[in-house]
């Protein structure tokens, strides 16, 4: 369930090894046998020979020590150094070192001679640790090039050497594994794009570390899964129903989303919104567009506002809308609404005069990103739920796509504590962030999802579960994580994720 940084992981060690007393040599003596296991179980399809590139670090150490395992299990194993042994690698891999000479195990350092990788049948990447920064250079480089270009299968040890652990920034060179086997919990770096693409299958091994220290030492990032809704957030991901339940128990949601050139993504959201178990959804639109969009959803309830003739949001007066959001249990605002001159003002009116929980998407967001003094704006009494995409995000906070997906959980969880809201930042990965500095990295969702309108049905789901009365917290990560797992069903029925369109995910939430 968590998901730590390098530095919290140093720290959960020390506590481990210096507080509770648990031997550093038994952390890595777990640790090595997974490792094993992972090689052991790969070794049965492609092979028993295999070699095991070490650094100079630790994790160079939990190299050897998985080596030494391999050989007591009967592989063929060989050992190839980064750098020429001496005095400056760690005493654990110096320890292990001269383990693995007593068990005879052969060696060489890189560059004293060509490596025959055709005798291997597979690597082990125990070059650099989660403490390694910045770009491997010198040998460890052509290392890692040479390995890639190999064509065998890479398993990792910790973390795929040429990852940043804290933000998955992908260096050059980066190995890339078809496994990475990380001990005791996660690395950010492992579920962050890019470096999840070199991370291959991610496993986590339990290495003596007792779960608690986590929670003691206020590690705040979390895996979302359903075992993080149930424990940590006490959701009900399966979102079962009271038997005497009726419409009134499950909330009403008004949805102000749409217009004359977007009107689906007012019928995603609303669809998704009563898809997500809401007794009631309210579409509010400009008059002029109901008429066309009557029956189009017979389960919805339209709201033709401005009168008549009002034929965008433009002629809807803030009022109008803030009096239909009056007894609701949830505004959701902005898909598909258009942008108009003085929009930010007119959001800003509707901010200060409704009181039900609220989501902000797509164009709200762009509203909200244009109005100047939004650092100013009342922290409103019920909850905030905001929706962006990277350059809905850049927008927001004044910075470039690139700077926003450098590294997504901080820059979530600092926007999410300044203006006292839950954020969703959209994504290969989406990230959650509490205002109590919180953040849930999904774990579900599929590059098939990359098109237009399933952030409409992410509101809309967002939306219905707020009015159902979860916290904006509970609300948002269970809506991420139902949303990617109603993506991966419908990216399932089909031969390719790439024919997925928005709609195939309503009939799988």
């Amino acid at each position: 369930m968590y998901v730590v940084t390098a530095e919290e992981m140093k720290k959960l060690e020390r506590e481990t090894i210096e507080r509770i007393g648990f031997p550093a040599i038994l952390l890595m003596e777990n640790a090595a046998r997974g490792v094993a296991d992972a090689v052991l179980k790969a070794a049965e399809t492609v092979g028993r020979c295999w070699l095991v590139l070490v650094g100079k670090g630790n994790n160079g150490a939990d190299g050897l020590a998985a080596a030494r395992h391999l050989v007591e299990a009967g592989l063929e194993v060989s050992i190839v150094y980064a750098e020429k042994p001496d005095d400056d690698c760690s005493k654990e891999t110096a320890m292990q070192r001269q383990f693995a000479i007593e068990w005879g195990i052969v060696s060489s350092v890189a560059g004293d001679s060509s490596i025959p990788w055709e005798r291997y049948d597979g690597i082990i990447d125990a070059l650099l640790g989660t403490g390694s920064k910045g770009a491997p250079r010198r040998q460890y480089a052509s290392l890692i090039i040479a390995v890639n270009d190999s064509q065998l299968p890479i398993i990792s040890v910790d973390i795929p050497s040429g990852i940043n652990a804290d933000t998955g920034e992908v260096y050059v060179p980066c190995i890339q594994a078809v496994h990475t086997v990380t001990f005791a919990f996660s690395k950010r770096g492992l579920l962050q794009f890019p470096g999840a693409s070199r991370a291959g299958k991610v496993t986590v091994c339990p290495i003596g570390i007792p779960v608690q220290l986590a929670e003691q030492l206020e590690v705040r990032t979390f895996r979302l899964d359903p075992h993080s809704l149930t424990e940590r957030l006490g959701v009900d991901s399966g979102r079962g129903r009271a038997a005497d339940g009726h419409k009134g128990t499950y909330g009403h949601v008004l949805l102000a989303a749409g217009s004359r050139s977007m009107s689906g993504a007012g019928l995603l959201s609303s669809q998704a919104a009563l898809r997500g178990g809401c007794g009631l959804a309210s579409w509010a639109l400009p008059g002029q567009l109901v008429l066309p969009l009557l029956g189009r959803v017979p389960e919805l309830m339209l709201l033709g506002l401005g009168g008549a003739a009002a034929e965008d949001w433009s002629a809807v007066p803030p009022q109008a809308l803030a009096e239909q959001a009056e007894g609701k249990d949830a505004l959701v605002l902005g898909p598909g609404m258009g942008r108009w001159s003085g929009d930010s003002a007119w959001l800003r009116a509707v901010w200060d005069s409704t009181e039900c929980p609220l989501v902000l998407d797509a164009d709200a967001l762009n509203m909200l990103a244009d109005a100047a003094d939004f650092a100013a704006w009342p922290v409103r009494k019920t909850p905030v739920v905001l929706t962006p995409h990277p350059g809905e995000m850049g927008r927001l906070a004044g910075l470039s796509v690139a700077e926003v997906q450098r590294d997504r959980i901080a820059l979530a969880r600092s926007y999410a504590q300044q203006h006292q809201v839950v954020l969703v930042l959209k994504g290969a990965g989406s990230v959650v962030a509490a205002p109590s500095g919180a953040v849930y990295l999904n774990t579900t969702g599929n590059p098939g999802m990359a098109t237009g309108g399933t952030g409409d049905i992410l509101a809309g789901l967002i939306g219905s579960l707020l009015a159902q009365g979860l916290s904006a917290e509970q609300a948002a990560a269970l809506g991420v994580y139902t949303h990617g797992a109603a993506g991966d069903r419908a990216a399932a029925k089909r031969d390719s994720a790439a024919s997925l369109i928005a709609g195939d995910l309503l009939d799988e939430l």
